[in-house]
C-alpha cells in the first residue's frame, strides 16, 4: 500500500515540464511519511477502541450472569458519554495552551480544528479519546454488580471530562499545545501506566471504598467468600482482545510510522507473557493450583506495567518488569481482599498498583541510564497521580452517593442489575440464580 502511495505522490510531484530535483524528491518522501503517520495513528486508535470489547468481556466473565447486560451497557456508555465529555472539555483541559503549564485553556469542542487547516488535530484527538475512555472503563470493573446505572454515567463524564484530562495535562500536555509541570521535570510515562491506568485504578479504589463490598462477599467473622464469575472462557477472550489492543496502545503512542515501534511491540509482548507465567506460578504456590483468573490478570498486569517504559527499556528489562508485575498482581488481590475492598475483576491491582510499578520501572530500567533524580521524578508523578485522582474521585463518589445515590438497593442487587436496571436477561433460555448466601 505504501509503495503504491509513494508512486502516486512522486508522480504528482514530478508532473509537468520541470524535471525532478533533489528537493522535489525530499518533498515527496516527506508527504508519504506524513500520510503514513496519519494512517498508523488512526489504525492504532482503532486497536485501542477494540479494547473496549476486551474490557466488556473480562468484566462480564468475572462477574455473575445476572449482571451481564449491565456490564455491556456500562462499557457502551462510558465510551459514548466519555467521547462527548472529552470532545467538549477534556481535550481542551489536557492539551490546550496555557501560560502556567498547569491547565489548558483552549481547544474546547475541538476548537483548534479549522476547515481547510491542518487536520492533524483530528487524528490526534481520535487517538487520545480512546485513551480517555480506557481510564473510565477501568473504574466499572471494580464497582461492578452494585452500582446504579445513572450514577455510573455521571462519573464517566467527570472521569473523561475532568479527572483524567487534568492529570494528563501535567504529564502529556506538551504532546500538542500544552506543557505540563511533570513532563518539564522529565517524568517518563510513554503510553500511560500512570496517566491512563493508575488514574483508572485509583478512581476505582475510591469508588469501591465508597460503595462497599457486594452482599455475601465477606462473612460475619470477616472471612472472604469467593463470588465466582459466570464465564471464564469469556474473560479469557477479553484478555486476548486486550493483549491485541495493546499493540495499538503502546506502539501507537509514537503517533508516527517509524522503526521505533518494533522494540515497543517486542517489549509489550514479552512483559505480558512473563506476567501471565509469574502470576500462574505465584497463584499455584499460594492456593495449590494454577488459577486461571490470576493468570489472566497477570498478563494484563504485565501489559499495564510495560506501558510507561515500553519505548525506553531493553527486552530483557521488559521480561523483568513483566515478571514482577505478575507477582505483584496476585499479592495485591489478596491484600485488598484482606482489607475488605471488594474488586470483582482485580482492576485496582492490575491498573492502579501495576500502573505505579510500571512508572517506577521506567526510571529504574531506563535504557539511557538512571539516577536518583529520575527515580525521584517518577515517584513524584506516582504520588501526584494518587493524590489527585483518589482525592477528587472520592469526593465525586461521595457527592453522587449523597444526591442521586451510588448503590442499588439490597433487593435490586440480589435480583441482578440486568432485570432491575435494564429490564432484561442476558441468557433467557437458561435459569439464572440470584441467590446469595449471607
Amino acid at each position: 500500500m505504501f509503495l503504491i502511495l509513494l508512486t502516486s505522490v512522486i508522480s504528482t510531484v514530478w508532473a509537468g515540464d520541470d524535471p525532478p530535483t533533489p528537493m522535489s524528491n525530499k518533498d515527496a518522501i516527506a508527504l508519504v511519511q506524513t500520510n503514513a503517520d496519519y494512517v498508523w495513528t488512526l489504525v492504532a486508535a482503532a486497536l485501542v477502541f477494540f479494547m473496549q470489547a476486551g474490557f466488556a468481556m473480562v468484566e462480564a466473565g468475572f462477574t455473575r450472569a445476572k449482571n451481564a447486560i449491565n456490564i455491556m451497557m456500562k462499557n457502551l456508555m462510558d465510551f459514548s458519554m466519555g467521547t462527548l465529555a472529552f470532545w467538549a472539555i477534556g481535550f481542551g483541559l489536557m492539551f490546550g495552551a496555557s501560560s502556567s503549564g498547569w491547565l489548558g485553556t483552549s481547544g474546547f469542542f475541538l476548537s483548534d480544528f479549522k476547515v481547510g487547516g491542518d487536520p492533524w488535530v483530528l487524528a490526534f484527538w481520535m487517538f487520545q479519546v480512546v485513551f480517555a475512555a480506557t481510564a473510565a472503563t477501568i473504574v466499572s470493573g471494580a464497582m461492578a454488580e452494585r452500582t446504579k446505572f445513572t450514577s455510573y454515567m455521571l462519573y464517566s463524564v467527570f472521569v473523561c471530562g475532568i479527572i483524567y484530562p487534568v492529570f494528563g495535562s501535567w504529564a502529556w500536555g506538551g504532546l500538542f499545545h500544552g506543557g505540563g509541570w511533570l513532563e518539564k521535570l522529565g517524568f517518563i510515562d510513554f503510553a500511560g501506566s500512570t496517566v491512563v491506568h493508575s488514574v483508572g485504578g485509583w478512581a476505582a479504589l475510591a469508588g469501591a471504598i465508597v460503595l462497599g463490598p457486594r452482599i455475601g462477599k465477606f462473612t460475619k467473622d470477616g472471612k472472604v467468600r469467593p463470588i465466582l464469575g459466570h464465564n471464564l472462557p469469556l474473560a479469557a477472550l477479553g484478555v486476548f482482545i486486550l493483549w491485541l489492543g495493546w499493540f495499538g496502545f503502546n506502539p501507537g503512542s509514537t503517533t508516527a510510522a517509524s522503526k521505533d515501534i518494533a522494540m515497543i511491540f517486542v517489549n509489550t509482548n514479552l512483559a505480558a507473557a512473563t506476567g501471565a507465567i509469574l502470576a500462574m506460578i505465584t497463584s499455584w504456590m499460594r492456593i495449590g493450583k494454577p488459577d486461571v483468573g490470576m493468570s489472566l490478570n497477570g498478563a494484563l498486569a504485565g501489559l499495564v506495567a510495560i506501558t510507561a517504559p515500553c519505548a525506553s527499556v531493553s527486552p530483557l528489562s521488559a521480561v523483568i518488569i513483566g515478571a514482577i508485575a505478575g507477582i505483584i498482581v496476585v499479592l495485591s488481590v489478596f491484600f485488598f481482599d484482606k482489607i475488605k475492598v471488594d474488586d470483582p475483576v482485580g482492576a485496582i491491582s492490575v491498573h492502579g498498583v501495576n500502573g505505579a510499578w510500571g512508572t517506577l520501572a521506567a526510571g529504574l530500567f531506563n535504557i539511557g541510564g538512571t539516577s536518583p533524580k529520575i527515580i525521584g521524578v517518577q515517584l513524584l508523578g506516582i504520588g501526584a497521580c494518587f493524590l489527585w485522582t483518589f482525592g477528587t474521585a472520592f469526593i465525586l463518589f461521595k457527592i453522587i452517593d449523597k444526591t442521586v445515590g451510588l448503590r442499588v438497593t439490597p433487593e435490586e442487587e440480589r435480583e441482578g442489575l440486568d432485570y432491575t436496571e435494564h429490564g432484561g436477561n442476558a441468557y433467557p433460555d437458561f435459569e439464572v440464580s440470584s441467590y446469595v448466601q449471607t
